[in-house]
């Protein structure tokens, strides 16, 4: 009976990450076919995949989009935590509720919904519209982070700052924002990630320059090929990677 709970953990994880080694294993396929037997190693498809100017393009789009947006969100969602959380505002309970809301619609709803709007105003369709859409999705998740930790700690520690002669631009600067630091790190490497992987929104709002999921989805209509398997590796690899600094820096410095 001890033994049911691993048994059952390792199926688990056999389940979620059996489709992502497949997708490791045969990115390094020799051959052009991504299917067994496995031909390989070979890292001729990574090769092809970092010498092609449309796909690198299209990560340096991805990695724009992902930084500027996130940034944008956090510094919405903080203000707007800063403001509910430290004023007593008429209808506060249904300013967040609004605030959080978009969390529960689907992005094709909230992409075809600027789309119109976007079109109405008279913006082409670029990068710079589908950052928006992206700021629009994270902002409710990095506004929900931040705002469920500020706590009354920090409210202490900005009351006997203000006590001491520090202004409400200082006490946000050099008390707030500091105490609050692993909660913004997590709202930016999380909006960072789900930027990044993100493709309903950025294939509505994007013409001619595209993120990286859009030129995937490109290239998918001519076929499976290794080529499709050595860039689902590298954005794996990047997704890994932001969570890994998320928890060595975040987590671990909120535990400790």
């Amino acid at each position: 009976m001890r033994a049911l709970p691993w048994l059952y953990l390792g199926l688990a994880f056999v389940f979620i990450y059996l489709p992502v080694g497949v997708l490791v294993l045969f990115s390094f396929q020799g051959s052009t076919l991504p299917v067994p037997p496995f031909d390989g190693p070979s890292l001729r498809w990574y090769a092809e995949v970092l010498g092609d100017d449309g796909l690198t393009g299209a990560l340096g789009n991805s990695v724009v989009v992902a930084l500027g947006s996130s940034a944008v969100a956090v510094t919405l969602g903080f203000l707007a935590a800063y403001g509910l959380a430290r004023h007593a505002l008429p209808g506060s309970g249904v300013i967040r509720g609004l605030l959080i809301a978009p969390l529960t619609v689907s992005y094709l709803i909230v992409g075809l919904g600027l789309l119109i709007v976007l079109t109405r105003a008279g913006l082409g369709l670029s990068l710079w519209t589908a950052a928006i859409g992206h700021v629009v999705i994270n902002l409710p998740l990095a506004f929900a982070i931040i705002y469920a930790s500020m706590g009354a700690q920090q409210q202490n520690a900005e009351r006997a700052a203000r006590d001491l002669g520090a202004g409400e631009a200082q006490v946000v600067l050099l008390v707030t924002v500091p105490m609050l630091m692993p909660a913004i790190a997590a709202a930016f490497f999380l909006s960072m990630t789900f930027s990044w992987d993100e493709f309903i929104i950025a294939f509505l709002l994007t013409r001619f320059d595209v993120t990286l999921p859009v030129e995937i989805w490109s290239l998918l209509r001519s076929g499976l090929s290794p080529r499709l398997n050595a860039i689902g590796s590298l954005v794996f690899l990047v997704s890994v990677t932001v969570v890994l600094i998320l928890e060595l820096l975040v987590f671990r410095r909120r535990r400790a």
